[in-house]
């Protein structure tokens, strides 16, 4: 598990978003492998891929989905 950036402003925390996803979805072919690894994936009525949520506090399973994709759709980067 990645650790957590907190923000603190006075008496106040706030979780920073520390990663997004950036899918191609031209790019996609709709083969499921990353549905398959990571429950943040799904594919759409138009065959593609999506994620369910596009801004993390964690990687978690996305980077298993990202590594899979045989046709590297998907990228995660840190923000």
């Amino acid at each position: 598990m990645e650790p957590k950036k907190i923000k603190r402003f006075k008496n106040f925390e706030f979780n920073l978003i520390m990663f997004r996803i950036i899918h191609d979805k031209e790019k996609c072919i709709g083969c499921g492998s990353c549905a398959a690894v990571c429950d943040n994936w799904e594919l759409g009525n138009d065959g593609k891929a999506y994620p369910k949520k596009t801004e993390l506090e964690e990687i978690g399973c996305n980077k298993e989905a990202e590594t899979i994709c045989p046709v590297q759709c998907i990228k995660i980067e840190e923000i």
